[in-house]
């Protein structure tokens, strides 16, 4: 796996269930800012069970998988079991996005 992805993977271990983020947002506190897309890329490559891919969403606050793909209703299945609305495809960023701790942000994320 290529290091990029552990910090990637790192940060989405810790967005809380009843949050999300965005993929961009998880580039930035990863250290690798305009690098949405390779967060994506980590996210579909990784076969670790315990990564709550589910709660990354683009940064309209969509989920980006097409509908067409059994992956959308899941990822808006696990979002709700997680307690997050989501109407449609779409999650309120404003309610929803996960702000980490200043405590996160010195202990745990050391990039």
């Amino acid at each position: 796996m290529p290091p990029n992805y552990d910090r990637i993977l790192t940060v989405v271990k810790l967005i809380p269930a009843g949050k999300v983020a965005s993929y961009g947002q998880i580039a930035d506190l990863a250290g690798l800012p305009r690098r949405a897309r390779l967060v994506s890329k980590a996210l579909k490559s990784t076969l670790e069970p315990d990564i709550p891919w589910h709660r990354v969403l683009n940064s309209q606050g969509k989920v980006s998988i097409p509908d067409s793909d059994p992956g959308h209703r899941l990822q808006i299945s696990l979002l709700r079991s997680d307690g997050v609305v989501v109407s449609g495809a779409k999650v309120d960023l404003n309610k929803y996005n996960w702000q980490p701790s200043l405590n996160t942000l010195l202990h745990e994320l050391s990039f």
